[in-house]
């Protein structure tokens, strides 16, 4: 019996068996996380809309924006064309958004907050829903973040929306991240850190008063930076999962993959860099499963490194839902290493970055 047992103990054996542990307490702890953001109930749209307007902020988005501007009820939503060089106006205005040029960009804005900012500026509405032009939205979804903002008393409210990957890359690599994102981001510890520029519902009168877009234009992060402005004035806000209510396709192919994830780095360095070390932690924890069940094949076992594929499998299958497409995790875990390790790095030298064609900087 001890013989067996001390065969059995082996390094190897004995190595596999903490990597199990640690990596079930945190891809739990992920999903506790996500489970911890309210859904946002579904309401089934009125006679008539809210009152409430919505600004998509574009710069070259043809092919997508006319999608976002069709998801809204008529005559709700507001362009403002981020000096595009493409189809984006027309399209916009094809698909029955009004059209507002913005600004030239002051030196070392952000053009994504400069054209929030001149979108809000000429509308009178109670709310004012600020969504970006590769968002998507069922119908009723206007509803259902005003009643559910009206009940909560919030004055800021991001909604969460659903991944809609359209290529093998980005159907690869978007559950994974979700996965770790939500290891190291916790509602509870930092609600600011959550905070989604993809889809934000503001008050108007709240917006205004903490100063809106305009307070927050020189920074990449112009999202978690309106949240902290809010706690700061003591507002609410708060955040939301819109479940089949919205969808978005947050990276296109590898490269968008590499830009969204070093930008979402820096968001996580300015509001709480343990975020992002946790982030980190559980992507480095993920990738030792390879080596570990090499180790244990060439140690003489068998079983062991199908049972440790296995596990990494039912840690990540809730994040890939139903289906084969699961089985794309083990490559998942390698595959965005190195874009999360470049992104952190990034961040943490803050370096400048490209995005939407800029170069730009994180504060």
């Amino acid at each position: 019996m001890a013989l067996a047992l001390q065969w059995f103990l082996t390094p190897s054996t004995a190595t596999a068996i903490v990597f199990a542990l640690v990596t079930s307490v945190l891809f739990h702890r992920a999903r506790k996380h996500y489970r911890a953001v309210p859904l946002l109930p579904a309401i089934p749209p009125g006679k008539t809309p809210p009152d409430c307007m919505v600004v998509i902020p574009a710069r070259n988005e043809e092919g997508v924006v006319g999608g976002a501007v069709k998801s809204f009820p008529p005559d709700t939503v507001i362009v403002v064309d981020d000096h595009s060089t493409d189809r984006t106006a027309e399209e916009s205005r094809e698909a029955g958004a009004g059209v507002l040029e913005a600004p030239p960009l002051i030196k070392g804005a952000s053009g994504k907050a400069n054209a929030c900012m001149a979108g809000a500026r000429i509308l009178t509405s109670r709310w004012i829903l600020f969504a970006d032009a590769d968002t998507r939205y069922q119908k009723g979804f206007l509803d259902s973040m005003v009643e559910y903002a009206d009940d909560s008393g919030v004055a800021l409210l991001s909604a969460h929306l659903t991944p809609r990957p359209e290529s093998l890359a980005e159907a690869l690599i978007e559950p994974y991240i979700a996965a770790v994102f939500f290891s190291g981001a916790s509602l509870q510890r930092d609600p600011a850190a959550m905070f989604n520029g993809q889809c934000i519902l503001a008050r108007r009168e709240a917006y205004e008063f903490i100063g809106g877009h305009a307070a927050v234009w020189k920074y990449l992060a112009e999202d978690v930076k309106l949240a902290l402005l809010a706690r700061r004035h003591r507002l609410s806000f708060a955040v939301a999962r819109a479940a089949d209510l919205g969808h978005v396709r947050s990276y296109t192919g590898w490269k968008g993959a590499m830009s969204g994830i070093e930008r979402n780095a820096f968001r996580f360095v300015q509001v709480h860099p343990w975020t992002s070390l946790m982030i980190l932690l559980t992507a480095l924890c993920a990738a030792l499963w390879l080596p570990v069940a090499a180790w244990l094949w060439f140690t003489g076992h068998r079983v062991a490194p199908a049972v440790l594929l296995l596990l990494v499998l039912l840690e990540l299958w809730p994040w890939y839902g139903n289906g084969l497409r699961v089985l794309l995790a083990p490559l998942a875990i390698y595959a965005a290493l190195p874009l999360l390790l470049h992104g952190v790095v990034s961040a943490l030298a803050d370096r400048h970055i490209e995005w939407k064609g800029r170069t730009v900087r994180s504060t």
